[in-house]
């Protein structure tokens, strides 16, 4: 904790702010390591204050003692917060307009006689680069995933519903250690697979492609995983769709490194599938993922920035012919020096069931 809020001090220069507000809860779990929705934090020059109610005080106090001043505010928040910010002398005040209502910034500026002003993403940008801690979170989380792909193709038959795959991913995740799912769990099968944020339904699983896009939480971090199995026999066609996918993959992880721009490490995937499938993959190579399934960098072909060294990207090439089906193969990992080192372990061979 003491680490990230050193490093958000050495900002109020750049920001020309003398405290920095923060209401979101992603930052608040981001600067504590403590989740709670509701809660929201000061940081000035010299003192850090958690505003946290009745119902997470007991556990703020125990898990904040020693960094953070625990407040319970009795009455309104913010006439707490102006006192203290009276007794800082702050008159540049940082508050994150990227996620705070227009309502509670309107009320703050009647009762505030301060001038606020934005950080943008100044937080995100922090949460780019992982640190240890946060990487063997991510690491845990990766694990329950790929523990359970590999109990789901064990336990998969010919009369489960999509809804019923989604649903026993979801409670072996939870059963496994998993506070949460990373986000709506895919389970498309059929035609169906030729969307990439397709809604698993009640229906049974239909031949041909099955993809399943899931992830686990653990302490707030989250893991995210893509496998295209197959229901019935591949013919040729799906073969060569399927190692089409692979293949730009495998490239991709072997190009991705601190360093490298990425934009053409979305290239080098999108040339291989280019050559016979052009306009099939319509979605950027990959994304960040920490504290959100979805953060900075992306790997995107409108993301001109340079990769470093402990941002955890996801690598999910994919071709999807519109009514006829859909593939995607995706892995997550830390870059590195020299590398990206994947925390995925699941098999990557295409998988034909019943």
């Amino acid at each position: 904790m003491k680490e990230k809020i050193s490093s958000l001090r050495s900002k109020f220069t750049e920001l020309n702010v003398d405290a920095i507000y923060l209401t979101c809860p992603v930052s608040h779990r981001y600067l504590t390591k403590f989740d709670n929705p509701d809660g929201a934090l000061l940081i000035t020059k010299e003192n850090a204050y958690a505003f946290e109610d009745f119902r997470y005080t007991e556990t703020a106090n125990e898990q904040l003692k020693g960094v953070f001043t625990v407040i319970e505010p009795h009455g309104k928040r913010k006439d707490w917060l102006g006192d203290i910010i009276k007794k800082e002398k702050v008159q540049n005040l940082g508050i994150e307009n990227l996620h705070m209502n227009l309502y509670y910034f309107d009320n703050l500026k009647k009762d505030l006689d301060i001038t606020f002003v934005g950080i943008g993403s100044a937080i995100e940008a922090m949460r780019e680069v992982k640190d240890e801690w946060e990487i063997e979170n991510i690491i845990k989380a990766q694990k329950i995933t790929d523990d359970a792909f590999s109990h789901i193709v064990k336990v998969m038959t010919p009369d489960m519903t999509e809804n019923d795959v989604a649903a026993e991913l979801e409670y072996f995740m939870r059963k496994h250690g998993a506070e949460d799912k990373s986000f709506e769990t895919i389970a498309v099968s059929g035609k169906k697979s030729s969307m990439p944020h397709g809604v698993p339904s009640s229906v049974k699983l239909q031949k041909g492609f099955l993809t399943m896009d899931f992830g686990a939480v653990v302490n707030g971090y989250h893991s995210d995983m893509t496998r295209t199995v197959c229901i019935g026999k591949a013919d040729g066609e799906m073969k060569k769709l399927y190692n089409t996918v692979l293949e730009a993959q495998l490239r991709a992880i072997d190009f991705i490194k601190a360093g490298v721009n990425c934009q053409e490490a979305d290239g080098i995937a999108r040339e291989i599938i280019y050559k016979d499938y052009k306009g099939c993959f319509g979605h950027s190579l990959g994304h960040g993922v920490g504290l959100e399934i979805h953060e900075r960098p992306n790997l995107s072909p409108n993301f001109d920035k340079i990769l470093k060294s402990g941002n955890v990207v996801t690598v999910e090439p994919g071709i999807y012919i519109a009514g006829k089906y859909g593939c995607r193969i995706e892995d997550m990992g830390v870059v590195r020096e020299g590398k990206i080192e994947i925390f995925t372990r699941s098999p990557k061979e295409l998988i034909e069931l019943f």
